[in-house]
């Protein structure tokens, strides 16, 4: 997953503008319009803050364990899912990219996210996503565990995304600590909407599971993670800056008489399907 930074400025006047403010332009707050154009962000932490997932985490299962079996076992249920509206639903929640993922937690939270509409949210997603990412790196590189995929030679739901997943480690699961991460932070931000979105957080990682590309272990240490990152961000001057005017845009879509545009009935129903071993 790659970072994002700040958006361009209008192209007319650039090459002047680029002289005299440098480096200030990417320390610059976006506006609503240049938050339209999805280009590089950058995450909340520096390097330095960001949790030592090698540290954190103990050592995947072990082939023959005990752990082992448990993920085999969940792996083999999940991949039972396989052409059903849940696998479906599991490949719309592969997408990380924004601004369609910015969406993912959508239904959840009962209001769309629109980086001109809601920038803070979008702003706060997008950042937290790299750190939640982050968190997760050093412990993936070490590791370096193969996937469910490349052990039982079966499809996953992003076949375009196969062979960049063989060169990424599966331990601890990136995405689920981006979902629960994101649970955790939109929990605070609409906590009338906490047990959905706490909910989403959860089958957000499970999802991973139903793609074949992580296991059982995978997605519980990629929570721990999450839940890591987010420790680290409350002490984030950015973070609670953003925190708190997402939560002024909620109150604010709310009194309005907004709502998601999903169709979020049909969601929540396809995502009470699960593997019945997961944790």
């Amino acid at each position: 997953m790659t970072a994002l930074s700040r958006s361009p400025r209008p192209l007319l006047g650039l090459a002047v503008t680029a002289l005299l403010a440098g480096c200030a332009a990417t320390a610059a707050k976006p506006t609503a319009v240049e938050a339209n154009v999805t280009t590089k962000a950058v995450g909340y932490l520096d390097k330095s803050a960001v949790p030592a997932s090698l540290a954190l985490v103990p050592a995947p299962p072990a082939a023959g364990s005990a752990g082992f079996a448990l993920d085999e076992q969940v792996s083999r249920e999940a991949r039972a899912l396989r052409g059903t509206p849940r696998f479906a639903q599991a490949t719309r929640d592969a997408e990380l990219g924004f601004p369609a993922g910015a969406n993912q937690f959508s239904c959840a939270i009962d209001v769309d996210v629109d980086a001109v509409k809601t920038p803070a949210l979008y702003r706060l997603l997008e950042r937290s996503r790299i750190d939640a990412s982050a968190g997760t790196k050093a412990a993936k590189n070490h590791y370096q565990r193969a996937r469910p995929f490349m052990v039982n030679n079966e499809p996953t739901c992003t076949p375009d995304d196969e062979d960049g997943l063989r060169r990424n480690g599966s331990y601890p699961s990136g995405h689920t600590s981006i979902g629960w991460a994101w649970a955790l932070i939109l929990s605070e931000i609409a906590p009338d909407r906490a047990d959905a979105i706490q909910a989403r957080g959860r089958n957000y990682g499970e999802s991973r599971l139903v793609c074949n590309v992580h296991w059982q272990s995978d997605i519980l240490e990629g929570r721990f993670m999450g839940a890591a990152v987010v420790a680290r961000l409350h002490d984030n001057a950015g973070f609670q800056k953003d925190l708190l005017e997402a939560r002024r845009e909620i109150a604010a879509a709310r009194k309005a008489g907004l709502h998601a545009s999903r169709d979020c009935a049909a969601e929540e129903a396809v995502l009470k399907v699960r593997p019945q071993s997961a944790l």
